[in-house]
């Protein structure tokens, strides 16, 4: 391997901040709903202030594959994409833009995606026109985890541009696929990056022993009444376990040493998530919507039970993993994601980071710099000490006005490099927004 990694990044969808023991799901017994992911970041690094690039899942991805701001591109103003994106030539990842994966298949890397895609439909968009050799998964943004059907009732699982017939649990089925391609590329001689994107733990909600249960999929993915917090337990563990199963082919393949592993969210949580001590939730620029868990495992490289207040987000990650494989960016595309190996390397390493976030939905913006943050909601300004008041109650707006003008200075200067929002845009409703600021 010459010195240079395997990557494994794994992705849950719409978990929440506490939704894992290690990061203080707050129910007795809680913490055995993850008893891997607890070890990875126990045996590796976890971080404390980590975010995502949007409260969303579409846009994140944006930013994943990219190591860049998602707003740079038409498809991420999208909150998120859904189903009208199927056909379209302008609602997905440009197959010319450089990614994370095409940019490691350059350097030599294979590359494989395991998972949710959602970043538009083939023959205009894909995984593997954007540098994937391999894909298994949906396409869209949410499945039915038995019939496999998306929310207007087709079939979405693929393999690689054709639609797949598949029988059990989807997550399962990743986990599985994910084993297989680590056995098959332990007998290869260059290093390899798997994007394992689970679609766990976002609704339906199914277990594994639904099978056979489970009402007809369009009711089933988007009514409001159903699920509940053991189910949504349960599905993080299912997904928990083959992280697992992940982790015991790379120990069995004598790979465990030499593969950066990283775990994240795209965004935060949803409905019966533990956001704990945040507010508010996906669709949401509070703490609660866009701070999640990241945890990385390397041993070659990181020394057990860290952990980090570096100031990160999505495309800082997608950064270090280009740096750890030495790839290069294409100089016409430049990063906006900074790479955090010299943390990996020494947890007690901090610089600076500012970071900027924009919504369509409610007008919402917000810039995060050392300890503050600036939020707007519903045209509102918000100042908070993040450290001293992380359920961002306490609006210190009217007690530092040359504090906020100059981040809401900082915020404006940022988005003016950034293209508008089209005004045919969409934002997908029905999230909820009940724990934010209010007037």
């Amino acid at each position: 391997m010459n010195g240079r990694p395997n990557v494994v990044f794994i992705v849950a969808d719409d978990l929440g901040f506490a939704d894992l023991g290690c990061y203080g799901g707050r129910e007795a017994g809680f913490s055995r709903v993850s008893p891997v992911l607890d070890g990875l970041a126990a045996k590796g690094l976890r971080f404390t202030q980590g975010y995502a690039n949007s409260p969303v899942c579409s846009p994140t991805r944006f930013a994943l594959m990219t190591a860049r701001y998602q707003y740079r591109l038409r498809g991420a103003a999208e909150e998120p994409i859904n189903s009208r994106s199927r056909g379209s030539t302008t609602l997905g990842l440009p197959p010319e833009h450089p990614t994370v994966p095409s940019l490691l298949k350059a350097a030599g890397y294979r590359t494989a995606l395991i998972g949710k895609w959602h970043l538009g439909y083939p023959p205009a968009f894909g995984p593997l026109r954007s540098g994937y050799e391999e894909f298994f998964g949906p396409m869209s943004g949410g499945v039915d985890y038995f019939s496999h059907c998306s929310s207007n009732g087709q079939h979405d699982l693929w393999l690689g541009e054709q639609e797949r017939a598949e029988e059990g649990y989807l997550t399962d089925l990743l986990s599985r696929r994910a084993v297989d391609y680590v056995a098959r590329m332990a007998r290869q001689d260059a290093p390899f990056f798997l994007s394992l994107h689970y679609t766990a733990p976002h609704w339906p909600w199914e277990t594994r022993e639904d099978a056979g249960k489970v009402a007809e999929v369009k009711d089933n993915l988007f009514h409001l009444h159903g699920g509940n917090v053991e189910t949504y337990r349960r599905m993080i563990h299912h997904m928990d376990e083959g992280i697992g199963w992940v982790m015991d082919a790379l120990r069995r393949h004598g790979l465990e040493r030499d593969t950066l592993v990283v775990f994240t969210s795209d965004n935060g949580g949803e409905r019966f998530s533990d956001n704990w001590p945040l507010v508010g939730g996906k669709m949401d620029l509070t703490e609660g919507g866009i701070r999640v868990p990241w945890i990385a495992h390397w041993p070659a490289v990181i020394a057990p039970g860290g952990a980090s207040a570096q100031p990160c987000m999505t495309m800082d990650w997608s950064a270090t993993v280009l740096d750890a494989a030495g790839a290069a960016a294409d100089p016409a595309y430049p990063l906006d994601g900074v790479s955090l190996l010299p943390v990996l390397r020494d947890a007690s390493r901090r610089f600076a980071r500012p970071m900027h976030w924009r919504m369509n939905h409610r007008g919402q913006r917000a810039t995060r710099d050392g300890d503050w943050k600036y939020l707007r909601v519903d045209g509102h300004d918000y100042l908070f000490d993040i450290p001293a008041d992380e359920r961002e109650r306490a609006n210190l707006a009217g007690r530092d006005p040359r504090r906020l003008a100059r981040m809401r200075e900082a915020w404006e200067e940022w988005n003016a490099g950034m293209p508008a929002i089209p005004p045919d845009a969409t934002v997908s409703l029905g999230y909820g927004a009940k724990d934010m600021p209010q007037r």
